[in-house]
């Protein structure tokens, strides 16, 4: 039955109910005028109001979040990075037209209102309180609020409280926005508010909206633009005008009639800007966020490792996150861009990132007595797909975003010399190293049981040897004997002292194997231990950060170096005068002779059984540095042997063949301009650097040290081969029992294998190092 005012009997009951409510409410929002604001309290409920007691006091102290710089040494930026793209401006640098554009679209009477606007408000409570959606009333401070509420929440719970629909959220919100405009004035309200709101394709702020739609800043913007970048504040994505320009046309003529409604421009000005269509208006840019774009992206991930992993920069991985995530940090880290650039280009010289060999090269660089890295490169593109492309930094640990590392070959060797200095070992002492030995005495650190027999075959040169010669021509059976004789205690506990591990964070364990390299490790590592030696002891951790400041200029704590003595002066100072014999010194045929770089060096070559690894790490006094060449798919099945790179064919690769020139360019490149600087050490036994001035034993002969049987299968091998013709016929005969050739008619010796008189520089040159045949 109808009634007179031509409504059903639930109509009115509809009514009555709304009525109700307007009041209600009507009273409840006038309160929020005359009602104390308590900071971080909410009002409906207690729900409401412990839900919100962790918030600031202080809405108008909230940090928003901004980007993050990473700069290198000098302070020239390596990356920029984000949680949001914001870049905050004062109002200042916005311009005018698009202050008018905003407040006419999202909110005209904002110049007036303190804070809310009781109609809009009362209407869109109304609508909540029938069953309709929240909608409509929410003025540039009250969504300034909400903005600022969701960005200081810390929790699901309190983001959720935050975008909640319900008469809760609205009300709460009118009353941070009466309590903000009783604070800010009305340019503080609206500057905030132009750098928080979201402007869609991951722009936050008006400043970073301009550059990413139309390639310009704030202070720039057209009439057309401003009014195009207002009407996204509604809905970003369903006006994107890189996505839908016919929508967002539309929208931003809304936005100009709007402008003309509220006076800001005329008639004849909002029909211009309309003539100009968005699509043709528009000039975006990609804005890059995180290390994809740097010109050393490796580098860049181990920064931001640092920062996500190290509790200086927070106590938990949340608050390390947060850092992030909140942003405003300016990082200034430890790379040189020089130095970065050579050695870039070393590895891509001689390995293009998408060569089809599928073969890679890392190199890390550290300044001695300082831990800093002054380059990470490697010859690939960062990217999780694509011939070239990983997200791996190969010389960073496994903690690092990295790997395992790779079995580091003879650069071990390294480690034994130190070990032989620290036991008083006489560095001019011969051992006989034949081509083949089976070591028979190795006792185990600790327990003294003794090993499996571990035989060891030479590549390079054999006979009879000191330290410096047996490390010129990195001579297998030489070291494993020195090891044999030194016991297996101190090696790896000298390479842990000089700050070296496996690439999994393992300390290493104490085999045979252990001074031929058969431990994987990182060219981060390496280069730590080279630095360690290259500053007489002075171990220092890597760092990469050298300063942190915050939004405000603020500087926050970094990582430290920790340097502190870890090997004695002389015992580091004679392995550098060691190592530098095989660059620079008096014996001939040295492996690393090609890696001169024209001021004092030292270093090592590496190469693992099978070429499975290739290696070259040295130093000089002012720079260090570790080189790795192999193939990431897996040395074993991919062995650096019968390969292709970069177009030439390689039968095997040697430490001295691609690492060790990566490594002297990248130096050479890095030190270009850098006064050279002379060795300063204080060495053991009158050991000079490289081994000039000392009297040097090097005796190559290949049936050096053999006895008995091996002795004499050994000179029957040289003299078949040298007398093979008298042999044949029959001039001369072989006694198979000493190996000597002889007169068959009067029984003369004729010819034994000769060994050489000890000697500085030895006639014959060795191929490149190689390192054992045998793993634990």
């Amino acid at each position: 039955m109808e009634n007179n005012l031509g409504g059903t009997g639930l109509d009115r009951f509809g009514l009555l109910t709304r009525m109700i409510t307007f009041v209600a409410l009507a009273g409840v929002v006038a309160s929020l005028v005359v009602l104390p604001v308590i900071g971080g309290i909410g009002l409906a409920t207690r729900n409401s109001a412990q839900a919100f007691s962790s918030l600031p006091s202080d809405l108008s102290q909230v940090p928003l979040p901004q980007q993050n710089t990473i700069v290198d040494s000098n302070g020239d930026i390596l990356a920029v990075l984000f949680a949001q793209n914001r870049i905050e401006v004062p109002l200042e640098e916005i311009s005018p037209i698009m202050q008018q554009a905003i407040i006419a679209i999202e909110d005209q009477r904002f110049l007036n209102h303190a804070g809310i606007d009781f109609k809009g408000t009362l209407r869109a409570a109304i609508s909540t309180g029938a069953g309709g959606q929240v909608q409509g009333g929410s003025t540039i401070t009250q969504q300034y609020v909400k903005q600022i509420l969701l960005t200081a929440a810390t929790t699901k719970e309190e983001q959720d409280a935050a975008t909640a629909t319900s008469i809760n959220r609205k009300l709460r919100e009118a009353r941070y926005a009466i309590a903000l405009e009783n604070k800010l004035s009305k340019k503080q309200i609206l500057e905030g508010y132009l750098n928080i709101a979201y402007f869609g394709a991951g722009s936050y702020g008006v400043e970073i909206a301009a550059r990413r739609y139309f390639s310009t800043n704030a202070n720039k913007l057209t009439l057309s633009q401003a009014a195009t970048l207002a009407g996204l504040v509604q809905n970003p994505s369903r006006f994107d005008p890189t996505q839908y320009p016919e929508r967002a046309q539309n929208r931003r003529d809304d936005v100009l009639n709007a402008m003309v409604n509220a006076g800001y421009i005329t008639q004849e000005q909002a029909d211009a800007a309309k003539a100009v269509p968005v699509a043709t208006d528009l000039n975006p840019a990609e804005l890059p966020n995180g290390c994809t774009s740097s010109i050393a992206p490796f580098f860049c991930d181990y920064v931001l490792t640092v920062l996500k992993n190290d509790p200086v920069f927070g106590d938990t991985p949340e608050a390390r996150q947060r850092l992030l995530d909140i942003g405003g940090l300016t990082i200034k880290t430890t790379l040189d861009r020089k130095a970065q650039v050579s050695s870039q280009t070393a590895v891509e010289e001689r390995i293009p990132y998408d060569d089809p060999s599928g073969k890679a090269a890392s190199i890390t660089m550290i300044r001695p007595g300082t831990g800093e890295i002054t380059a990470m490169a490697q010859n690939r593109r960062w990217g999780r797909s694509g011939v070239g492309y990983t997200t791996v930094n190969y010389g960073a640990p496994v903690s690092a975003n990295g790997s395992v590392g790779f079995q580091a070959g003879s650069t071990f060797k390294a480690f034994t010399i130190a070990a032989a200095f620290k036991q008083g070992w006489d560095p001019f002492k011969v051992i006989n190293a034949p081509e083949k030995k089976k070591f028979e005495d190795f006792v185990e650190c600790g327990t003294g049981d003794k090993f499996a027999p571990y035989e060891v075959q030479n590549s390079t040169a054999s006979g009879a040897f000191d330290i410096l010669s047996g490390t010129a021509y990195s001579v297998n059976t030489y070291f494993v004997g020195l090891e044999e004789q030194l016991g297996l205690c101190d090696p790896p506990d000298i390479a842990k002292a000089a700050g070296v591990q496996q690439g999994n964070g393992e300390d290493f364990e104490k085999y045979p194997c252990f001074t031929l390299g058969c431990f994987d490790v990182t060219t981060l590592d390496m280069a730590v231990g080279m630095a360690t030696f290259a500053a007489h002891g002075i171990r220092c951790n890597a760092i990469a950060i050298t300063e942190v400041k915050d939004r405000y200029g603020k500087n926050l704590n970094v990582p430290s170096a920790n340097c502190e003595r870890t090997i004695d002066l002389q015992v580091a100072d004679s392995t550098a005068a060691v190592l530098a014999g095989v660059i620079d010194g008096p014996v001939k045929g040295r492996t690393g002779q090609a890696m001169d770089l024209g001021r004092p060096a030292a270093g090592k070559t590496g190469t693992t059984d099978s070429s499975a690894a290739v290696w070259f790490v040295g130093f000089t006094p002012d720079m260090a540095a570790a080189v790795w060449v192999g193939d990431p798919r897996g040395g074993q099945k991919y062995p650096m042997k019968g390969v292709t790179i970069n177009g030439r064919y390689y039968s095997q690769v040697f430490g001295s063949t691609m690492p060790g020139p990566i490594w002297r360019d990248s130096l050479i490149g890095a030190l270009e301009g850098t006064p050279e600087t002379p060795w300063d050490l204080n060495t053991l036994n009158g050991v000079n650097p490289g081994g000039y001035g000392n009297k040097i034993t090097a005796t190559k002969d290949k049936c050096a040290g053999l006895e008995e049987e091996e002795l004499a299968a050994c000179k029957s091998k040289s003299a078949l081969k040298k007398y093979a013709a008298e042999l044949a016929a029959g001039t001369y005969v072989l006694d198979p029992l000493t190996g000597q050739i002889v007169d068959p008619l009067t029984g003369q010796v004729i010819a034994e294998t000769k060994t050489a008189e000890p000697s500085t520089t030895p006639n014959a040159s060795p191929s490149p190092s190689s390192t054992s045949t045998k793993t634990p």
